[in-house]
């Protein structure tokens, strides 16, 4: 028996086939799909959905085994595109990066500010699009890609939406647990499938930050450190919290995914590269790549010195900078400033996971920051005070998907699939 997961992200589509019996990837397929379009201003951030449906379905059946029982469907979160009566799209998928909710809107607010919803979340960019004459006049309802890849499979003419994705553009009520927006489409937050294709069940979709948890967390006391260019921590919770960057999202079986997440996270880590990089140069004249430096650099002894790696701002406050303090005679060196730098980049998602008020019994790491870069999970065993594992499978969104769907199927429970995911 084999489960296919496909996850379309923002630059490429990845899938896998996995065996559901033991849960080992058996293939791996990513493809860059160069889905984005021309734009006329500099804040639009728009993709060709129908060229990401193509990509995506032309994964799909080249995964496909006589034995495939289920395929499962995430992807990038947050955007929306705008389909017709008939189920096809009729715009463009307007992404989580589109800044047209920065804008300014009325009362001094944007159209972001105005909903009290981040920039890039769909019911903000269909905001400013109802109000400046931009929704086709043929579109009837909104989705997210992967939830029109779903609808698209199966035929249906109008998507079946997950909480988690329904929460992802900015159309749910947490208290009440249920839409608080007419998206056009149904809606569920149970284990549930859309209809099939090719006589191979598919799954609800499910956000790929749902999606990767699922892939990754064996136990719901563990909590998932992810680095790439930003960072975030993930935890399931059995109650909603919110407050000090932290957000509460949608999860499966009635739970909750408390996220904080760092804007520069495994970025923070690419400027100390390229300044010891930079610094190369100017003494030999050579252009190198410093990771393999920095990796032989060794830990720091005594007194610290202290980096605030907020380089970026933050998700609620784009004016903090970075910064470093502590520095004496003895430690401004390249093992103080190393440790210091992982050091705060692991302390800023230590400090969300503080005021999530949990206890998490074992670390899961994913991500390119994590897989490379051993010193990093160290120093997130010290702060966090508990080991690391790090799953087998890279491909940790398509990877969750295809469980979920195994789930959604009826095939395992959800406490069976967990049973499946390996680490190293």
């Amino acid at each position: 028996m084999k489960i296919i997961g496909v996850d379309i992200g923002t630059t490429s589509v990845s899938g896998v086939l996995v065996d559901g019996e033991n849960g080992a990837v058996l293939c791996a397929r990513t493809e860059n799909h160069g889905a984005f379009l021309p734009a006329e201003n500099e804040w639009e951030k728009i993709q060709d959905a129908e060229l990401l449906l193509r990509v995506a379905t032309g994964l799909i059946d080249e995964l496909i085994t006589p034995d495939t029982a289920a395929i499962g469907v995430t992807g990038q979160m947050h955007g929306i595109l705008y389909f017709d009566e008939n189920g096809n799209a009729v715009s463009p998928l307007y992404t989580w990066q589109d800044g047209r909710g920065g804008l300014a809107y009325r009362d001094g607010k944007s159209y972001a500010e105005h909903l009290s919803l981040p920039v890039g979340y769909g019911a903000v960019s269909d905001l400013y699009n109802r109000e400046n004459g931009l929704v086709p006049a043929t579109a009837v309802g909104f989705c997210t890609v992967y939830d029109y890849l779903a609808m698209r499979l199966t035929g249906r003419k109008t998507p079946l939406v997950h909480a988690s994705s329904a929460a992802s553009v900015g159309a749910y009520d947490l208290d009440k647990m249920m839409p608080c927006y007419n998206f056009g489409g149904e809606h569920t937050a149970s284990f549930a499938t859309v209809g099939s294709y090719r006589g191979i069940p598919v799954g609800v979709p499910i956000g790929d930050n749902q999606a990767s948890v699922f892939g990754a967390l064996s136990g719901d006391t563990d909590a998932l450190l992810n680095f790439g260019t930003g960072s975030q921590i993930s935890v399931v919770s059995s109650t909603p919290k919110t407050g000090n960057g932290i957000e509460t999202r949608p999860y499966v079986g009635g739970k909750y995914l408390l996220v904080g997440a760092a804007l520069c996270g495994g970025r923070a880590y690419a400027l100390l590269e390229r300044f010891f990089a930079e610094t190369v140069y100017l003494a030999t004249g050579k252009r190198e790549n410093a990771y393999a430096l920095l990796d032989r650099i060794p830990e720091a002894n005594g007194k610290p010195i202290v980096a605030d790696t907020r380089f970026s701002g933050t998700r609620s406050d784009s004016t903090v900078t970075g910064a470093l303090s502590g520095i004496t005679t003895e430690n401004f060196t390249p093992a103080h400033l190393k440790s210091a730098f992982l050091s705060g980049m692991v302390e800023e998602l230590y400090s969300y996971f503080v005021g999530m008020n949990q206890t998490a019994t074992r670390l899961v790491g994913s991500g390119n920051g994590i897989r490379k870069n051993p010193a990093l999970v160290k120093r997130a065993e010290v702060v966090f005070g508990a080991p690391m594992k790090i799953p087998v499978h890279r491909e940790e969104a398509a990877f969750g998907a295809a469980l979920f769907a195994l789930v959604c199927a009826g095939i395992k429970t959800d406490g069976e699939v967990k049973s499946l995911i390996r680490y190293g």
